[in-house]
């Protein structure tokens, strides 16, 4: 009886803390346009451990899978904040987000403004 235990306690701690290679999660990202997208996507899929990276220009949701063992979705924020995209989790830089192209300032109106089309469109 004590060896039955003590596999299933084995056994129950194990799949406790086993991660999931396949990890699905979304997170909202700033931005405007295709080359946000192409970017974000980018930083994301250079992220080590992230398998899948898809932005929606649309509703600027980015849907992610990803190997719990490797990485989380702090570090993924952090990645996309780098180059310039702010997430619900991470702010990025002033000086990341001097850096994007001028047509993705997605805080600025009138920009977000200029890219109401290309929402409809993609």
């Amino acid at each position: 009886m004590k060896k039955v235990t003590l596999i299933l306690a084995l056994l129950v701690t194990t799949l406790t803390f086993a991660q999931n290679k396949n990890a699905k999660a979304s997170m909202e990202v700033d931005g405007v346009c295709g080359m946000c997208k192409e970017r974000i996507e980018k930083a994301a899929i250079k992220t080590k451990g992230v398998k899948s990276a898809v932005w929606s220009i649309e509703t600027h949701e980015l849907k992610l899978i990803y190997d719990e063992n490797k990485t989380n979705l702090e570090t993924i924020s952090k990645n996309i904040a780098a180059v310039g995209h702010d997430t619900k989790e991470v702010k990025a830089t002033d000086e990341a987000y001097d850096a994007v192209h001028p047509c993705c300032r997605y805080r600025d109106k009138e920009v977000v403004k200029d890219h109401d089309g290309e929402k409809k469109k993609g």
